[in-house]
């Protein structure tokens, strides 16, 4: 097997990364050890034949609607750099991606092909990003789509509930943002299987199955917590005005991994459980000290 890199190893999907295929010996990188920024960097870093699994992004998605051009510059102009250097270096590029790239007000999965008609600065940056790889990579490049990640370490919507929980007795938590909780592990595992079978180029959607809003999953996390779900109270988006707009819907349909004989994402609910037993529960040691 060819050299994998994993650059954005210090994010929260990059750690679940860094575990998950630390077995296959791969090179990872946060910012000191290569700037995606950095045309120089990166090819110095980045062996000959590699698997480069792209982690590193501009995730702050309600800043960037006041920083657009920095959020392109990390979404858009270091993935083409990547690219470039993934094609000149002649190997293979794993990019993640987002489902801000479309417009949210679907009533259906998005198909892996679907139109993108991203609402948001944050989502216009992502999908230069994708279009950059499929220019400059089109049969050496995999665009991987996630949403509503979370995982341990790091900021991510568990975390951010059960440190609500801690301060206040009744959480108003939205009903009509619908979509998928999708914790790293998972897409870790998406990604070794990926790599493992040797998949070339195309488009995936690594999503765990199923569909929730912010306040159904809220209140599995109440449960797994041993707390009362009725603390978390239904309301709507216009409750919460923020600079971005979020889709109201960002449920990713995952035909393509049946298609490459591959096995499909395992349901939202399946992944929370295991991902309490993991490190979820760690959230609250860490809150109670």
């Amino acid at each position: 097997m060819t050299q994998l890199v994993v650059l954005g190893a210090e994010g929260m999907l990059g750690r679940a990364l860094t575990t998950r295929l630390a077995h296959l010996n791969p090179l990872f990188a946060g910012r000191a050890e290569a700037d995606v920024a950095d045309a120089e960097t990166l090819r110095r870093f980045i062996p000959g034949g590699a698997t480069v699994i792209n982690a590193s992004a501009y995730t702050d998605v309600d800043r960037a609607e006041s920083d657009e051009a920095g959020a392109t510059a990390i979404n858009a102009d270091a993935v083409a750099l990547i690219a470039h250097t993934v094609r000149v270096k002649g190997g293979k590029l794993i990019h993640v991606s987002t489902d801000y790239v479309f417009d949210g007000n679907a009533t259906s999965p998005y198909a892996e092909d679907a139109l993108r008609l991203p609402q948001s600065a944050y989502g216009r940056s992502k999908l230069q990003g994708e279009l950059a790889i499929q220019e400059i990579l089109p049969h050496s490049g995999i665009i991987l789509r996630t949403a509503w990640l979370y995982g341990y370490p790091g900021k991510s919507f568990p975390a951010t509930i059960l440190g609500a929980s801690q301060d206040r007795e009744f959480l108003d938590v939205v009903t009509d943002q619908i979509g998928q909780p999708t914790w790293t592990g998972d897409v870790a595992r998406m990604v070794e299987s990926l790599v493992v079978n040797d998949i070339a180029h195309g488009v995936f959607h690594a999503t765990n199955s199923g569909q929730t809003s912010w306040h159904g999953f809220a209140q599995s996390i109440f449960r797994h917590a041993g707390l009362d779900e009725h603390r978390v109270r239904p309301t709507v988006s216009t409750a919460f005005p923020r600079p971005a707009p979020r889709p109201s819907y960002s449920v990713l349909g995952h035909d393509a991994w049946s298609l490459h004989g591959l096995p499909q994402p395992r349901l939202w609910e399946d992944a929370l459980a295991e991902a309490w037993t993991e490190e979820l529960q760690h959230v609250l040691e860490e809150q109670a000290q």
